[in-house]
């Protein structure tokens, strides 16, 4: 079978369940991710799992980030532009109850419900200390946009966290380089 023979096959799925299609894909995507983890991690331990993971999230991030640019053509380099992208990410696609917010020279994401953590733990494992391996991927991501897009986490584990906040993300953008640049 070829691309286009797939293509045919996906066109006979009723318009209605594509969106139930991709949520579940994204889901294995994310079981691979965490079986991955899991497998390092009790091989090498948490700090070893954590760092690979960081180190693949990163690339990831800009990886994402091209494709998503130029399957959407964003050609703006402003934080609106960027987070119209995030949302279609592998990460903030499927995210439960997400909040989002969106203005010209900052934005906001917040995870309220982390299915990830949540499956942890109704396994009797610990929280994962996500942190490093999310920031390397919003960071690289918000990169490809534009360098002066900073990123904040004003909470995500390990960082301890309220009942109904996972993590939080920020971006602004630098007045500092931005400066620079006109000068």
């Amino acid at each position: 079978m070829s691309r286009n023979d797939d293509v045919k096959l996906l066109s006979q799925l009723p318009k209605e369940k594509i969106p139930d299609y991709l949520f579940m894909q994204l889901r294995n995507l994310w079981a691979a991710d965490g079986l991955y983890f899991l497998g390092i991690e009790e091989l090498y331990g948490t700090e070893v799992a954590t760092k690979i993971d960081a180190q693949v999230w990163t690339v990831m991030g800009k990886i994402e980030a091209r494709k998503l640019k130029e399957f959407l053509t964003i050609t703006g380099t402003d934080i609106p532009s960027m987070m119209k992208a995030l949302q279609y990410t592998t990460w903030a696609l499927d995210l439960e109850d997400k909040e989002i917010m969106i203005k010209k020279d900052y934005a906001m994401i917040r995870n309220v419900r982390c299915r990830v953590q949540n499956t942890r733990m109704s396994k009797g494992l610990k929280e994962f200390g996500c942190k490093p391996v999310r920031f390397g991927f919003l960071k690289a991501f918000a990169k490809e946009f534009n360098p002066n897009i900073v990123v904040k986490c004003t909470v995500c584990p390990p960082d301890s966290h309220p009942k109904n906040l996972w993590c939080q993300w920020e971006f602004t953008l630098s007045k500092l380089n931005v400066n620079k640049k006109f000068k």
